[in-house]
């Protein structure tokens, strides 16, 4: 089952007008965007023969090229119809249909010979429609087929032996289908049943034995021709669709409506196409996508206007030049692809950058290699390579200047501080310059600590520092001069500090002396006041002493009985006791044991008395 066209219907892809052959620009365009390889099936034969309604059997419609039912011929020039290959993945099939041969309408055979010329030199299965039966006739009508040799070159060099050039046809000349419509014979031969292949085989045997060689050759030479330019060969036999009317009405009529060995037979001729036709190739076994096929249009056509025979070296030439022009052009765009993807700049080093420019190269090359071919000399990738170089030039230059870039305004920031510090003139001061060089290697430690600052950091840095150079000579010149007069008014000050403090030290050591000195004399009247009160203790004392022993003696002696103990010696005693209360401890309680023995000594005289 054929699945979804690609394209609605058919356009006409190479124009005939009055004579003139030209390429559709839109249909170019269309061919162009697929990008599979291509099976390409022409079909040639006279008009009125049938050949769109093969066509548009291999596409599975019903209708789509023109199916003329008079007279006169419908198709113009060669018409184009890509749908997807019902049997190949990924592969598209070209449909090509070409107007009839021998319309009377155009006067002469040129036209069709390029026609013809050009459906075998586009396609890879090449499909000659014809009428009735293979017979002289039909090879006479064949003639176009001997005529290739004059309207195809395979070397561009002048000097071609067009009979050993020819035998190079065999290696890129499509396979042929004979497809004999209205076929009305038995297939036998001898009586006996042979197929259409041998049928085929058999109407290209040579002849010989007629006793005209000019016209053995003359009738020898088609059959020769397919001999040797289509070594692959298949023949179809079908019988005649429908009978009276109704052939004009083919697109409209049901399978049941025709002729069954007639639908049997356009089957088998479908399936073959399908599965036996190959991607169309160039020499080398290069294969043809859409826009390799858009080309070899272009370059026939334009050869075949300017007057020149299509070459096909030339040909495959012209398409190596496009193809690897754009081969280049799509390795480069990957290359910049890649590299704005993954190149952060700035790099910290060169080498990170090389690293990434020599990966996203080596992939860069190989898609260049996948999409090229006949790069004769390496022309092309010597391009790619020259423009990689140049690239990676360019992103040298682009990384240095965006690290400058970067380095400067980090610098600008990181020193900002010193520019302030400088406006408000903190430096200049003696031992300034030490501060102002502190200062510029905390900064310059800072710059570093910085990532990703590229490769221009250091000689960023060092410029920076060397436009300070001015700043730092005026930092030092004040410094030093203000460092000279403030050691001679340290100088200054030194002395006089050490003046004031002499003068100081000696204030300080006269009053010490006056102090020690008036300390001295207080002491001493202090000593001799306390020397006086211990004499005045000490005669005191040993007056109470006399006193105390004066009164033990009477007291011991009975004076105190003897006279008659009054109470007026006891006041005394008391008196005694209490002037002398100071008196030490035991000297007291001696009186006051006198005081006891009194008072009973008078109780016993009472007693007495009495």
């Amino acid at each position: 089952m054929v699945s979804e066209v690609h394209m609605p219907g058919p356009v006409c892809l190479i124009e005939n007008v009055k004579g003139q052959l030209g390429a559709n620009q839109e249909a170019l365009q269309i061919l162009s965007a697929f990008k599979q390889p291509v099976v390409v099936v022409a079909i040639v034969g006279f008009y009125r023969t049938g050949k769109s309604y093969l066509m548009n059997k291999l596409a599975g419609k019903k209708s789509g090229f023109s199916l003329g039912s008079t007279v006169q011929s419908h198709t113009k020039g060669i018409w184009m119809w890509c749908v997807p290959h019902p049997q190949k993945a990924d592969t598209t099939l070209v449909l090509l249909d070409t107007e009839g041969l021998g319309d009377v309408e155009k006067g002469d055979n040129q036209n069709d010979c390029w026609i013809f010329a050009l459906a075998v030199l586009l396609s890879s299965t090449f499909v000659y429609n014809s009428i009735g039966a293979i017979n002289q006739q039909a090879m006479d009508q064949l003639h176009y087929v001997t005529e290739l040799t004059d309207r195809i070159r395979t070397r561009s060099s002048s000097d071609q032996d067009e009979v050993d050039a020819s035998d190079e046809f065999v290696s890129f000349f499509p396979d042929f289908v004979w497809a004999v419509r209205d076929f009305s014979l038995e297939l036998k031969i001898n009586g006996k049943p042979i197929s259409a292949d041998e049928y085929l085989e058999n109407s290209l045997r040579l002849i010989y034995g007629t006793g005209q060689r000019d016209k053995e050759k003359e009738l020898n030479m088609p059959r020769l021709c397919i001999h040797k330019f289509f070594p692959k060969k298949k023949c179809f036999v079908f019988e005649r669709p429908a009978q009276g009317k109704k052939l004009g009405q083919l697109e409209s009529l049901k399978d049941h409506d025709l002729d069954s060995d007639f639908v049997e037979q356009v089957a088998d001729f479908c399936s073959y196409v399908f599965s036996c036709s190959k991607v169309k190739r160039l020499s080398g076994g290069i294969k043809v996508n859409g826009p390799r096929l858009e080309s070899l249009v272009t370059t026939y056509i334009n050869t075949i206007n300017s007057g020149s025979l299509p070459c096909l070296e030339n040909a495959v030439l012209a398409l190596s030049q496009t193809e690897n022009a754009a081969a280049v052009q799509k390795a480069i765009a990957y290359y910049d692809q890649q590299m704005s993807q993954k190149l952060q700049l700035p790099t910290e080093t060169l080498q990170e950058l090389l690293d990434l420019h020599r990966a996203s190269e080596k992939e860069a090359i190989k898609i260049f290699m996948e999409n090229s071919f006949k790069d004769i000399n390496q022309v092309f990738l010597m391009q790619v390579m020259t423009r990689l170089e140049a690239k990676l030039e360019e992103f040298f230059k682009k990384n240095a200047q965006v690290s400058s870039d970067h380095c400067s305004a980090l610098l600008q920031g990181i020193f900002s501080p010193l520019e302030e510090d400088l406006k408000h003139g903190i430096y200049f001061k003696p031992g300034g310059y030490f501060i102002f060089m502190r200062k510029i290697r905390e900064l310059k430690k800072k710059y570093y600590e910085e990532p990703r600052k590229g490769v221009q950091a250091e000689e960023v840095l060092q410029k920076f520092l060397q436009s300070k150079e001015e700043v730092s000579d005026a930092v030092l010149q004040t410094d030093q001069t203000l460092t000279e007069k403030e050691k001679e008014t340290e100088v200054e000050r030194v002395r006089a500090e050490a003046t004031w403090a002499i003068a100081r030290m000696q204030e300080e050591m006269q009053q010490e002396t006056k102090q020690l000195l008036q300390q001295k004399k207080s002491h001493e009247k202090h000593i001799k006041v306390l020397t006086e009160k211990m004499e005045e203790a000490q005669a005191q004392l040993r007056e109470e002493q006399r006193a105390c022993q004066k009164i033990s003696w009477y007291f011991r002696q009975g004076l105190l009985l003897n006279l008659k103990i009054t109470d007026e010696a006891t006041g005394i005693v008391s008196y005694w006791l209490l002037s002398f209360k100071d008196l030490p401890i035991s000297a007291l309680q001696e009186c006051a044991e006198l005081r006891e023995e009194n008072e009973r000594r008078r109780k016993c005289w009472r007693c007495l008395v009495c």
